[in-house]
């Protein structure tokens, strides 16, 4: 396959969702791409039904823990010599009134959605500088709009936006484009659900994947920095 000017992506939380859909467009578009899981076998086999090795490879990491985002990167650049696209993607949500939502649960929220995404960017920045590369974030419609059950994935999700709209002003005259994107309804087996046809009004994981490939291609000049999608109709 012709490589697309041998670009080569990492996208975190990329065995299933939104993640695996961008994987799926991104190498179709003659990306190389890795994509990282918590469990390595789920990461493989995700990886294994997208592409052969010499266009994608799947790697375990915890984004919670910031030596396995570090190894994670220099797993890539001695897989394919380098890293341009960070897209990080890895998520969970967990609804409950705030005076029934869990410590543990308000914690892997925030140490996953939100220092899990610093955890990426800071691993990857150095290498993102020297290839004049892209970070994009996936942050969601809940990182503006607050709901009632919602108080630590609302917290978490304003706290990706506000974090990746800072770092697009600390590496904009650094050569290093920034992006975060607003998903509305997509469907995925987020929060534990099975996609299924009464999804079909959504946001595919492949939509997502095209705008990213959009994005990727478009001038050098121009820097879409927030970007809201939603479905066309509700349903």
């Amino acid at each position: 396959m012709k490589r697309n000017n041998d670009r080569v992506v990492y996208i975190t939380g990329g065995t299933k969702g939104i993640g695996y859909g961008v994987a799926k467009v991104l190498v179709a578009a003659g990306y190389c791409v890795a994509i990282s899981g918590r469990l390595l076998a789920d990461a493989q086999q995700a990886a294994s039904t997208i592409g052969d090795r010499s266009q994608i490879i799947g790697l375990q990491s915890d984004v919670r823990v910031w030596e396995e985002e570090v190894r994670a990167v220099a797993a890539i650049k001695q897989h394919f010599g380098k890293l341009d696209v960070l897209i990080a993607n890895a998520g969970l949500g967990v609804f409950a009134s705030v005076d029934a939502l869990g410590v543990e649960d308000w914690k892997n929220m925030i140490d996953t959605n939100l220092t899990g995404v610093f955890h990426s960017l800071k691993a990857a920045v150095e290498e993102l500088k020297q290839q004049k590369g892209y970070f994009i974030s996936i942050a969601s419609l809940a990182g503006i709009n607050f709901f009632a059950g919602g108080s630590g994935y609302n917290a978490s999700k304003f706290g990706v936006v506000g974090f990746t709209q800072a770092a697009m002003l600390d590496l904009r005259e650094k050569d290093v484009k920034v992006t975060v994107i607003l998903p509305g309804s997509v469907t995925s087996h987020f929060n534990n659900h099975t996609p299924n046809d009464a999804d079909s009004w959504k946001i595919q994981p492949e939509d997502v994947g095209q705008l990213i490939a959009d994005l990727l291609q478009m001038n050098p000049n121009v820097l879409p920095s927030k970007i809201e999608i939603r479905p066309t109709k509700t349903k």
